[in-house]
């Protein structure tokens, strides 16, 4: 910095010029240079000018407020490289070499003559400042720190707003890591097909074109990966449509490949036509193209393929083409021969397949029989306790969010042997309904049964309807309900049709909401268990109409 003028005229100015001098020479000579960049930073003096000129007060709050002596009058804000005039004002050094460039040489509080050489650095009150308490500027940090520690904070401030060096979106430090993992449109991932590193943003646009990529033929369904799809349709594809065999001689069919045998079957003398009519056409052909000259009539004879008047008419084809078309005669007789044959062995074949379909057909039906023998033995065994298994439960729940019924039924059981056979309705009640949105209805059905005929009806007894908590606690807490029967109604009345339509239970058995607050569904499935208690004891029923009769005791 130049040496601060002074002219020889003496008074308080004068006392006040020297001083000024010796303090900004004491300045110069030993002060040492703090700065918010701290001390490995480069200092202000090494700064380049327009750098400076540019660089306005600190814009941050200060704990407690600033003190209006360390704020500058032309930014109001925090001095920055604080710099002192001969008239006792401090400014930032940008703000006044800013303002004397701009403005003119004076000072902007009172308007005293100020050149820039008669600036000299304020370092104390430099210090004063850097050594004030701020508050983090970043949105969500609390910390506070001396002003000379700030930027070196902000470098590792959780809160800190920072770009995100893959698609430049701002966010806080502590949470751009998790976005350039999870969330950034511009992270790498890789085709699980091809293995090829891409944008996330891209993906899908190569999912489209990857060659490696499994897609469905749209003919037959089939799934394949997408660079065998082309010779797919063309050589493998059962539904894929291709033209007639014999395209090349007119047939405009088009077709499945499936099809293709019988069509070739049942248009096989349309296609002989077809190929005769087109080596005609070429015989005709090949005469006209010879000059009339060149043509001996001697060179004709009756041929059998063309339709005559008279036995004078002479054959359309020279003698030089007669060679030709006997060959072409020949392969036709031979590929109808071949159809023929062909004919006989897909007949066969069709027969021998309606066989194995019957065949296939009884089997099935015996299958099903005897599953359903089975079910209904072990409906027997429940002597009045049954548990019902619902799983996939949560696409249930799935459906049910999406407006979409749901009702299931359960598997028929028996009280006992002899018994009543019954089985479970649940019902997942829609958002929209009336009274009951979002609860589970639970119902009970009779079924005809093996012994009905041997039973009193209506159905009379008491039955207990449980959710299961299914936690592994001692402590577990079943949903439970229990109801008597009411002989009165159809529910209970002997049924007419395999399922009574006519159910009884709890429209508002349990809010759906409740299944959360215990383990009431478990690996995606829900366990229902029905106890049933008949008012009857079957193995001493007995007739009502019938009377014990007294023993007979004359003897013979």
């Amino acid at each position: 910095m130049s040496v601060l003028h002074s002219d020889n005229s003496s008074g308080p100015g004068d006392f006040e010029n020297a001083c000024c001098a010796a303090m900004a020479s004491a300045f110069h000579g030993g002060a040492k240079d703090d700065s918010v960049y701290g001390s490995s930073t480069v200092g202000p003096g090494t700064l380049p000018s327009s750098l400076i000129e540019e660089m306005q007060g600190y814009d941050v709050e200060f704990d407690p407020p600033l003190e209006s002596k360390y704020e500058c009058p032309i930014c109001l804000m925090a001095l920055r490289e604080a710099v002192q005039t001969p008239c006792g004002h401090r400014f930032c050094k940008g703000c006044i070499l800013k303002s004397l460039r701009d403005a003119g040489q004076k000072c902007p509080v009172d308007n005293e003559l100020l050149l820039e050489n008669q600036l000299f650095p304020d370092n104390f009150a430099k210090r004063e400042i850097l050594s004030l308490k701020v508050k983090c500027p970043s949105q969500g940090c609390s910390q506070k720190m001396e002003l000379r520690h700030l930027e070196e904070h902000e470098g590792q401030c959780e809160f800190a707003c920072m770009e995100c060096p893959q698609c430049q979106a701002p966010f806080q430090r502590r949470l751009i890591e998790d976005h350039m993992r999870l969330e950034c449109p511009r992270r790498q991932v890789s085709c699980e097909n091809c293995a090829m590193f891409m944008a996330y943003e891209d993906k899908q646009d190569h999912d489209h074109t990857c060659p490696l990529a499994y897609v469905i033929c749209e003919y037959c369904h089939t799934e394949l990966i997408r660079e065998q799809m082309p010779s797919h349709y063309d050589m493998d594809c059962p539904k894929a449509p291709i033209p007639c065999t014999f395209s090349d001689f007119g047939c405009p069919e088009k077709m499945p490949r499936n099809d293709l045998a019988r069509h070739m079957q049942e248009f096989t003398q349309a296609h002989m036509r077809m190929m005769a009519q087109a080596l005609r056409g070429v015989s005709v052909t090949s005469y006209s193209t010879t000059p009339v000259s060149m043509i001996d009539p001697l060179q004709f004879e009756p041929g059998p393929s063309v339709m005559t008047h008279s036995h004078s008419s002479a054959s359309p084809f020279p003698r030089d083409c007669i060679p030709e078309v006997q060959n072409l005669r020949e392969t036709i007789q031979q590929l109808e021969g071949r159809l023929v044959k062909q004919d006989h062995q897909i007949r066969e074949l069709i027969a021998k397949m309606e066989t194995q379909s019957t065949t296939i057909i009884d089997l099935k039906r015996s299958i099903r029989a005897l599953e359903e023998k089975v079910t209904e033995v072990e409906a027997q065994q429940c002597n009045g306790i049954y548990y019902w298994k619902i799983e996939n439960f949560g696409m249930h729940l799935k459906a049910q969010e999406e407006e979409r019924p749901v009702v299931i039924h359960s598997p028929g059981f028996y009280t006992r042997k002899p018994g009543y056979k019954l089985c479970l309705r649940l019902h997942l009640q829609l958002p929209s309904a009336q009274r009951c949105a979002n609860f589970i209805s639970l119902f009970v059905h009779t079924m005809q049964g093996e012994y009905d005929s041997y039973l009193p009806w209506p159905f009379q007894g008491t039955i207990r309807l449980s959710i299961l908590d299914q936690s592994e606690s001692p402590n577990r807490q079943n949903h439970e309900e229990i109801m008597d029967t009411k002989p009165e109604l159809l529910a209970f009345q002997r049924p007419t049709v395999l399922r009574n339509p006519k159910g009884f239970g709890y429209v508002t058995f349990m809010p759906l909401q409740t299944l959360k607050q215990r383990t009431y569904i478990k690996d995606n499935t829900l366990l229902i268990r029905c106890e049933v208690t008949t008012r009857l004891d079957m193995n001493n029923l007995r007739l009502e109409s019938v009377q014990p009769r007294n023993t007979d005791n004359s003897g013979w």
